[in-house]
This record gives C-alpha cells, sequence and structure tokens, in this order.
C-alpha cells in the first residue's frame, strides 16, 4: 500500500498557495532564519538551519522543500554510496542541498554543485549554506541547469557525478539527464535521485530511467536532432520509494543507479 495524507504523523508546512514562489518569501525565509532569535545557536549547525527553515514553513508562508521526509531517503542513500561528487539540479533555498552536504561530508565526500537557475534563490542558498558552516562544501552555480552541465564539464570541474538529485523544472528531468550522459557523467554505479515523480509527476522520466537499451536506442533514433540523444547504452535499475511532501501530501522519489554499460 502506498502513501497517504492518512500515514502522515508529522507537523504539516502552511497550505500550498496558488502562488507559492517567487513571490518574495524566499526573502522573507532568509530574514526570517538571520533575524532568528536563537540564531547564535544556528550557527555552524546544519541541522538547526534546516530546523529554522521547517519552522518559517511550518508557520509562516508554505516552500516547496523536499523537507524532512522525503529527504531522509536521499540522506540514507548518501550514508549508503559515499559519494565524493554530488550535484543537484534546482536548489531552490538550500534545504536540500545543506541536508546532502552535511551527510556528504560526513561520508568524506568533497563537494556539492546545487544548480539554480534563479540569481535571487541562488544568494539565499549561498547565505544559508555558510550560517550552517557549508560554505566551503555546497558550490552554487547560478545559471540554465542544462548550460551549467556542460560549463562544469568544460572548465574540467565536473568529470563525474556520484549521486545526482534532480528537483528542477519537470520536463528538464530527462533532458538533463540525457545531457549528463552525453558528457560522460553518468559512470557505473552513479545513483540518480528524481523527486516529485508522483506530486506533481514525471512520466516521460519514469519511462526513460525504467526503459530497456533496446527501446531506448529505438527511441533515441526516432528523436528531435535539436535536443540531446543521451547515451541509450547505460542500463538503469529503478526503483520508487514513497514518502510525503513537508505538506503532507503524498509524494515519491524515484532512485535510478546506472548497473552496467551494453555495447553492440
Amino acid at each position: 500500500m502506498g502513501a497517504s495524507e492518512g500515514d502522515f504523523h508529522g507537523v504539516a508546512y502552511q497550505p500550498q498557495e496558488d502562488v507559492y514562489f517567487d513571490d518574495g518569501r524566499e526573502l522573507e525565509l532568509l530574514q526570517f532564519v538571520q533575524g532568528h532569535p536563537e540564531v547564535d545557536q544556528i550557527k555552524g549547525n546544519p541541522q538547526r538551519v534546516l530546523d529554522a527553515i521547517d519552522e518559517f514553513g511550518r508557520t509562516r508562508k508554505y516552500l516547496m522543500n523536499i523537507g524532512e521526509y522525503k529527504s531522509k531517503t536521499v540522506v540514507d542513500l548518501i550514508h549508503d554510496r559515499k559519494p565524493q561528487v554530488m550535484v543537484e539540479l534546482g536548489g531552490y533555498v538550500g534545504y536540500s542541498a545543506i541536508a546532502f552536504a552535511t551527510a556528504q561530508r560526513e561520508v568524506g565526500g568533497t563537494v556539492y554543485y546545487s544548480l539554480e537557475k534563479s540569481a535571487e534563490f541562488g544568494d539565499v542558498i549561498t547565505q544559508l549554506a555558510q550560517l550552517a558552516g557549508l560554505g566551503d562544501m555546497i558550490k552554487v552555480v547560478v545559471g540554465s541547469s542544462s548550460d551549467s552541465l556542460r560549463q562544469l564539464h568544460a572548465d574540467g570541474a565536473l568529470r563525474h557525478i556520484d549521486l545526482l538529485f534532480l528537483d528542477h523544472y519537470k520536463p528538464l528531468y530527462t533532458e538533463d539527464l540525457k545531457i549528463c550522459e552525453e558528457l560522460g557523467l553518468i559512470k557505473i554505479d552513479t545513483v540518480l535521485a528524481a523527486d516529485n515523480v508522483i506530486k506533481p509527476g514525471n512520466p516521460p522520466y519514469l519511462e526513460y530511467v525504467r526503459s530497456s537499451v533496446e527501446k531506448k536506442r529505438e527511441t533515441a533514433t526516432k528523436a528531435d536532432e535539436s535536443g540531446p540523444k543521451g547515451n541509450p547504452n547505460l542500463v538503469y535499475k529503478s526503483r520508487l520509494v514513497e514518502g510525503w511532501e513537508p505538506s503532507g501530501v503524498p509524494d515519491a522519489i524515484e532512485v535510478t543507479k546506472c548497473v552496467s554499460v551494453q555495447e553492440g
């Protein structure tokens, strides 16, 4: 049986409004955390920063974070896989970056790239990461995810990805994964964690990571020449891990591992 709202036992965020981001609440959040009565105890403590973000989401305004419930799935992956290099697509206000870079640092990881399209959101991530004591670990890259991936690779900063977290514009999940494949960033044992595959859902991405090599090859031959083709020879093993949005609404993360390369 899947997750349901009746199974949710946490403290939910404020309800999601019709307009629920990029309306000034992100700056309000930053000011809330920086002006918190316990800011001296929050400084240098990633969990306290996350707690303060959750406090804002529960008492002030909804935030489209991964939240503490689904983030545990990725933290468990980090403890298991021990990734040196992590990349997230879609940083928003830094909740996932702070949660995951903390776990990554605990297992000896070296760098966490947070790719965020909005310069304003990127600044919020940077300031909250510094407040959490993770400024040396989290590298914020502002710009389109596709361009940023290509630029990091061209600069030699990014040669492989151990764990990729996808949480940006849903139609770009598959396209950006294909870009990573074409650049050779996806290796055997690379793990992908894709958020929001139930709410709002992402059927094209799920079809891609669950498809056979033969199916992907067939699709690639019919693909639009202008878009990335990816590497259809990569063999993925994928599973759905159910959980809840911080608002208490059921959702899930698709966890995918590259297990081999099928040539010929």
